[in-house]
Formats: structure tokens, sequence, C-alpha cells
């Protein structure tokens, strides 16, 4: 993971996820990107069909105002980090940069995100004006990259202790393939089966015997529900056993199922309180 964009807003999410990003960013030298979309004014019609008066040059320079902002709290996260933003970067050291695209959030994050190894989403970063989980989406599914899903609070740490939520399904083990650099990099990696859960394929057990082989020290383990959604068993696994990163494929069922009937990957996204690497 060589280079990593982060959507970044002037909030305190913002500043908590940039140092947890760079808990990743600076072990593996890599370059991480400041992102802020400048939006285009909203266009609105009235009941009658006419078009409604707007102020597009006031609206253009709130605009303006909020990604100056977003810039120079940016520069302050990188400057506590002992960096200062680079154009481009072509070193082999850590790196930081910033990009102001115009556009809508989640078409340009999944277009500009298909330049990076990794997209770091904050969880209600840019509070009240923003869709997160729509920008979790949109990278998701228009990027082809994995994406973290940073929590609100700051973490202590990241990648020290990750589980995976294995189901058997190619979303998992094409999050497995993106995080190997963290995996190798982890102290301990548990893989959580949790029973009646999944589709047919490899068992946890085999899975583990694999990353040994790649140099990562997996153990397996199978997680009794007891009456729990998938969901809530695997973030209650995260509780109890310690874990500062958890790894799960995303929408395993499709996403329309999961928004009717609910589904791992939503309950995690609304509940976890712990980073979440997915990939589609």
């Amino acid at each position: 993971m060589k280079t990593v964009l982060l959507p970044f807003y002037d909030d305190e999410v913002s500043a908590n996820t940039f140092a947890l990003t760079m808990r990743i960013v600076r072990p593996m030298g890599a370059y991480l990107e400041g992102l802020f979309v400048l939006r285009r004014p909203p266009i609105a019609v009235d009941d009658m069909g006419d078009l409604n008066v707007f102020n597009f040059d006031q609206f253009n320079e709130e605009c303006k105002r909020i990604a100056n902002r977003s810039r120079l709290c940016f520069e302050r996260c990188a400057a506590g980090q002992g960096l200062a933003i680079e154009a481009v970067s072509a070193s082999q050291s850590v790196a930081t940069g910033w990009r102001e695209i115009e556009g809508i959030e989640g078409q340009v994050l999944g277009g500009h995100g298909r330049l990076f190894d990794l997209i770091v989403v904050g969880r209600n970063m840019g509070r009240g004006w923003l869709n997160w989980r729509e920008m979790v989406e949109s990278a998701l599914f228009e990027s082809g990259k994995p994406v973290l899903l940073a929590p609100e609070k700051a973490c202590t740490s990241c990648g020290e202790h990750v589980l995976i939520a294995w189901n058997s399904s190619t979303e998992t083990a094409r999050t497995i393939s993106f995080a190997m650099p963290l995996l190798r990099r982890a102290r301990v990696v548990t893989i959580a089966t949790v029973k009646g859960w999944g589709v047919a394929g490899p068992t946890g057990e085999e899975l583990a015997t694999y990353l040994r082989r790649s140099g990562v020290p997996a153990n397996a383990r199978i997680v009794d529900p007891n009456g729990r959604t998938p969901g809530a068993t695997i973030l209650d696994e995260c509780a109890q056993s310690g874990a500062d990163l958890l790894l799960k494929g995303a929408y395993t069922q499709s996403r329309l199922r999961q928004m009717i009937f609910g589904g791992a990957t939503r309950h995690i996204l609304a509940q976890a309180k712990l980073p979440v690497l997915l990939a589609n």
C-alpha cells in the first residue's frame, strides 16, 4: 500500500482519521493525499416547474472557504507528523499531498480513488452536510479499491491485532489479498467464522494455513452466534478479543437485499467502533 486517499474536511473526525491513517502510511513509506471535493451548486425547481433563484456566487465562495479551512487543518495535521505537503511524491519515504476536485463527493471518490491502493473514509466526517455511507459505497463499487472506514474517535492502535470475519466468500478473499501488507505486519491475526453464516468454500482453518505460509501469524476459531446476528456476533468478537482492525468482504448478499432485510455489512457500517477494512 504505497498510495492512500483521504477525503478531508475541517473537523475533528478528519483530524482523528488523519492520525489513524498515518499508522498505516508511515511504516510503509507511503504517500497520503488529502482530498476536498468542491461541490457544484444545487439546481432546484419549484412545484410550478420554475427554476428557483440561487446565489451561485455565494455558494461557491462558501465552498472555497470550507476548502481553505480544510487544507489548513490538513497542513496542521501533516506538520504534527513532521511532514510538509508536496505537489508530487516520487520518493520511497512517507509524504503527503493535497487535491481539490470539483464534483459530487461519491463520484469523485469513486473515480479519483482508482489511482490509489487504499481509500480511507471517516465515520461522520464533514458532519451535517455529507453522507459518509454513500461515500463508502461509492468508493467500494466505483474505484475497485479497498476502503478503510475509520471511527469518529481517535485510535491508539490499528493493525496490531487483526480480526478477519471469514465467510468463505469471494469478497472476503479479495479483502484479504488487498490487506496482505497489513496482515504481515500484524502481531496477531484471528480468523473468526460464525456458525451458520457464509457460503460454500474453504474453512477458517484452511485460510489460517494459507496465511501462515505467507508469513502471517494467523489462528482460526468458530464462533457460536447464540441468537445474535452475524454482524453483532463479529463486533462482539472484536471487542472481546481486543482486535484493533476488522477485515470483511463487503456485501456478500446484494446491497439491495441488505437495505431491505439487513445484513452483516450494513450492521457493521452502522455500529463498528474500530477501523474496518472492506472490499467488494
